[in-house]
């Protein structure tokens, strides 16, 4: 079942509601909302990017709304200016998937943390998975290197915007492509425009991936005091006693894919 939230409040004669998504799933819908004759606007929460509204109909003193919320993602909906007609555009225009980057990935570890300092992925899979217990116990920063080609289906420069989609990952990210720093996604659906950086051939991709330090303490408590990385008078095992801690999963765990 769709699990949501919202609140309203007016400032003056604008009405201004939040509406989270409380799910880790994507969701559609159309909220129904107590307000008539006036433009609703679309502000995202994350990035701060404000637009009005191309979709809404009005009736008996009444607003819908389509809304497409990401996973725990969120929406404000702002009405403040006048509205006479309804909106007939698209408030999220439909992206497809054109291409994937699968393959090897060369990754790199902080050494001083317990991880060689580099290691060829031959897939996308969580550090808790590898063989390597300084990679499967690791807590910080790991690079994912990348080289890649625009599929030929792209025209360049894109005559329609290009994102790249990292699907899924723990827990934060960096990108950077072709040196040009593209920012930093910490929530889904952990996707960067590229449409600025990319080139038709010899792309260089670069993922800066941080995950918590769950992790390394974990493991540091099957770990005589001497050998561990980490410092903390926060004992996980003696926390959890009715269940076994687990590993929270981390790095770069894709797909990676590229949407127009």
């Amino acid at each position: 079942a769709m699990q949501l939230d919202w609140i309203h409040r007016r400032d003056g004669d604008a009405d201004i509601y939040f509406v989270s998504n409380q799910s880790p799933e994507p969701v559609k819908l159309a909220p129904i909302f107590r307000v008539s004759g006036k433009q609703p606007e679309l502000w995202d929460a994350v990035t701060g990017a404000r637009l009005e509204a191309a979709a809404f109909t009005q009736a008996d003193g009444r607003t819908t709304v389509p809304l497409e919320l990401p996973a725990y993602g969120a929406q404000f909906v702002i009405f403040r200016k006048p509205a006479t007609a309804n909106g007939t555009g698209h408030n999220f225009p439909a992206l497809t998937k054109v291409g994937e980057l699968g393959g090897a990935w060369h990754v790199t570890f902080d050494e001083k943390w317990g991880a060689p300092a580099s290691v060829d992925f031959e897939k996308l899979v969580s550090w808790t998975e590898r063989s390597e217990p300084g990679i499967k116990a690791y807590s910080g920063t790991a690079t994912y290197r990348k080289a890649f080609d625009l599929p030929s289906a792209i025209n360049h420069p894109p005559s329609q915007h290009l994102f790249l989609n990292l699907g899924s990952l723990g827990f934060i990210a960096e990108v950077r492509l072709n040196g040009k720093n593209l920012g930093v996604v910490w929530a889904a659906p952990f996707q960067v425009e590229i449409s600025g950086a990319v080139k038709p051939t010899g792309n260089v991709l670069e993922i800066d991936v941080v995950n918590g330090w769950w992790n390394r303490v974990l493991a540091d408590e099957a770990l005589p005091a001497d050998q561990r990385l980490t410092k903390t008078n926060i004992r996980i095992k003696a926390s959890h006693k009715k269940d076994t801690p687990q590993a929270q999963p981390a790095g770069l765990l894709g797909p990676v894919t590229l949407w127009q």
